[in-house]
């Protein structure tokens, strides 16, 4: 099997706000910059031993990556596990359990004084950040956020690698209609283009983020993320500047989500099914593809 079409993400050391701005964020690019943290408390603090103390009795909600079910509730987590044990397992071996979008800093308020709200150009949304956990070898499938924010996305110990396609992309990466991911059988470390060969046109990007370092999504892009080594991540992020992408922020919100989950309960896992089918045939179609 071929690899996908990628290439690495720009890095930098450190860079200005004005520079960031006018070459990132207008210009809609990623980028990872190695050194915006190295003055938190965070950047010492922050492993997993030292979450395990702090929060270690904290129940939380675990997902793996099970395909999507009719009988799922709109990100219900699959199991749940005292902080502390799921931090051993994290520890012990591979695991596909991860935590998502799960406001620890809630949980824990000590954790607010651990990280800084970077001066970077960004009008971040000042709401607790949300914290990532996964094991090794555990994937994040490939998906773009409800709201097309603008996303600083910044790891702790160990290794996570980061798959991103800009939005107009969409058409190669067979996405599922009515839902902000694609076919979930679809291997992005090791695709097989014989079954998905739009994936062949797909120009990615690519970067593997240490301890500490952050990487910017701008809107919309998707992503699939890979813990490396066991670790965790933290998301800031930023209200979409255009316009179109606010609208389609809006329509994700309150009206797909509530469209999708109306017909899961109608026809159950006939709707999943029915779905999975269009993302092949609207993409082949669209691309001239006959399979």
């Amino acid at each position: 099997m071929m690899p996908l079409h990628l290439t690495e993400i720009e890095r930098v050391k450190t860079i200005s706000k004005e520079d960031f701005y006018k070459n990132y964020v207008k210009k809609q690019k990623p980028l990872v910059i190695e050194q915006l943290t190295t003055d938190w408390p965070a950047y010492e603090k922050w492993k997993l031993n030292y979450i395990k103390d702090i929060a270690g009795d904290k129940t939380v909600p675990l997902y793996d990556d099970r395909p999507v079910s009719h009988k799922d509730g709109f990100n219900e987590a699959h199991a749940t596990m005292k902080m502390a044990d799921y931090i051993d397992l994290l520890q012990s071996k591979p695991t596909n359990y991860r935590i998502f979008l799960y406001n620890l800093m809630k949980e824990v308020p000590s954790l607010q004084k651990d990280f800084k709200w970077p001066d970077i150009g960004l009008r971040l949304v000042k709401q607790l950040p949300m914290l990532f956990f996964g094991g090794e070898n555990s994937r994040v499938f490939m998906h773009f956020d409800i709201d097309y924010s603008n996303i600083l996305h910044f790891h702790f110990h160990g290794k996570k690698q980061c798959i991103l396609f800009e939005p107009n992309q969409t058409p190669y990466l067979y996405k599922i209609p009515h839902a902000l991911i694609s076919r979930e059988d679809i291997d992005f470390d090791n695709p097989d283009f014989e079954k998905w060969p739009a994936l062949k046109q797909a120009k990615g990007l690519i970067c593997n983020l240490n301890h500490g370092e952050m990487l910017y999504m701008p809107e919309g892009y998707w992503h699939y993320m890979k813990y490396l080594t066991p670790g965790f991540s933290m998301s800031l992020r930023a209200f979409p500047r255009s316009i179109s992408n606010l609208t389609k922020a809006a329509y994700n919100v309150f009206i797909m989500r509530h469209f999708d989950n109306f017909m899961r309960r109608q026809k159950g896992q006939q709707w999943i099914d029915h779905k999975n089918e269009q993302a092949i045939i609207q993409t082949h179609k669209k691309l001239g593809i006959n399979k």
